[in-house]
């Protein structure tokens, strides 16, 4: 068994890479997250990680930043949540800071508009990526409930135009509802 040292170091060299080099936003670094902590690791399974973008999404903060925090505490209990906050914060921190020092400069600078919007829709294809993932292992699942939840919840979102909030709580208290059922039937 590896050592809680080991993991430590392990966690914090990982969301700092994460962290420091996802640009666009928390659904892109959920691929990254995926690739590393589930198909390079091996620290949680693919379900888990589902769980854990449902996790992060829901609650209050940066995908990031809660994405690690659950995997920190999973491997190494509250040690393990400070390391992995901490890792993940501090390159965002100091990227904007330096950006800041130097954003009058830069901010009617054409090359530098230009990258920003090449950088949007490389973005663009990572956050498509998520969505195909994440979607194509809810249909693999085959269940019909999810299935038909993750349908509902697109519906509301892109054609109802409801608040994101509103569709999470919604799903959350679905998921709660599956659950206390799922569970009647299990006692039967």
């Amino acid at each position: 068994m590896r050592s809680k040292k080991t993991v430590l170091i392990r966690l914090f060299l990982s969301t700092l890479y994460l962290s420091a080099f996802t640009f666009g936003g928390g659904y892109v670094i959920v691929t990254l997250m995926k690739k590393k902590f589930v198909d390079q690791y091996h620290w949680i399974e693919e379900d888990e990680m589902l769980d854990l973008i449902a996790i992060a999404q829901s609650a209050p903060g940066a995908i990031a930043v809660n994405g690690a925090i659950v995997v920190g505490y999973k491997l190494a209990g509250l040690l393990g949540t400070l390391v992995a906050i901490i890792a993940t914060i501090l390159p965002p921190f100091f990227i904007i800071s330096v950006i800041s020092l130097f954003y009058s400069a830069f901010q009617n600078n054409l090359i530098v508009s230009r990258m920003l919007e090449g950088m949007q829709a490389g973005v663009a294809a990572v956050i498509a990526s998520v969505v195909y993932e994440m979607g194509r292992g809810i249909i693999h699942g085959k269940n019909a409930g999810s299935i038909t939840i993750m349908a509902g919840a697109f519906l509301a979102a892109c054609v109802f135009q409801i608040n994101v909030i509103y569709i999470i709580l919604v799903c959350g208290v679905i998921g709660v509802i599956r659950t206390k059922l799922s569970g009647k039937e299990a006692a039967k």
